[in-house]
């Protein structure tokens, strides 16, 4: 793919997106929410790209918000549309992802990164990571999902304390919270992520998927969460990989899943 702002590497079934502006510290411009969405439609079609990690290029930053010089022209109207075009384009086409999506946070993840970060199915830092949502210093408030998912995975009142504040908070303090699953040095956060989805994409892809769903379901508090989970339960029976995966047990064999 020719891309201007991003940077793509397909491994072993993992492929990793890198937001590739180190000298505007990957903030999140119009090009840059065009190009992931061409590269989440890519990866939605391909077969052989069976998991994704995002993260940012340099050692200063995931990315450090918004580009803040797009705002100065919008309304009320531009606002809104510039929020709806990324949360449908990009971190709701990420959270909904069937393949894992995971967040390596490599430097500063504010606003619209800690945003990014937070669309991903899970997460892993760096020790030199630090998030915040630090909208209201600019009038603002998070416009692409933050109010909503930080809440669902660190609770109310912190999450009010943060956006509200506008405080910073270290990869450690992210990790007590519950923000992010690992913390790693710097030189072992690619390749932490790269061994969990190596992990994961193991598995069966349709379980995989169907956990993503029904954790995705779970998060909003839906009230029809656990007949979901009957339902899903129930056709995953009917797949080969079930089969496949009961029969490998009873085995004694590591389980051969095609995804069907």
């Amino acid at each position: 793919m020719q891309l201007s702002t991003i940077l793509t590497h397909l491994n072993e079934g993992v492929l990793t997106i890198t937001i590739n502006r180190p000298d505007k510290l990957n903030a999140l411009n119009k090009t840059v929410i065009e190009e992931l969405h061409i590269v989440l439609e890519s990866f939605y079609k391909h077969h052989e790209m069976k998991a994704a990690i995002i993260t940012g290029a340099g050692p200063k930053s995931f990315v450090a918000g918004a580009d803040i010089s797009e705002f100065l022209e919008l309304d009320a109207a531009g606002g809104a549309a510039l929020a709806a075009k990324g949360q449908e384009q990009v971190f709701s086409k990420i959270e909904n992802s069937p393949k894992p999506i995971i967040a390596a946070v490599n430097g500063f993840a504010l606003g619209g990164g800690c945003e990014l970060a937070m669309a991903c199915h899970f997460r892993l830092a760096s020790e030199q990571a630090k998030f915040g949502q630090p909208e209201v210093n600019l009038g603002l408030i998070p416009g692409y999902g933050g109010t909503q998912r930080l809440t669902q995975l660190i609770g109310k009142g912190k999450a009010m304390e943060l956006m509200m504040t506008g405080a910073m908070i270290t990869a450690p303090e992210a990790l007590q919270l519950g923000l992010v699953n690992y913390v790693t040095p710097a030189e072992e956060l690619l390749p932490k992520a790269n061994s969990l989805l190596q992990t994961i994409i193991h598995k069966a892809p349709l379980a995989i998927s169907e956990v993503i769903r029904l954790t995705n379901i779970a998060a909003i508090g839906a009230d029809n969460g656990l007949q979901e989970e009957i339902n899903a339960f129930g056709r995953l029976f009917d797949t080969e990989d079930a089969k496949e995966g009961a029969k490998a047990f009873l085995e004694k064999r590591q389980p051969v899943f095609k995804g069907k």
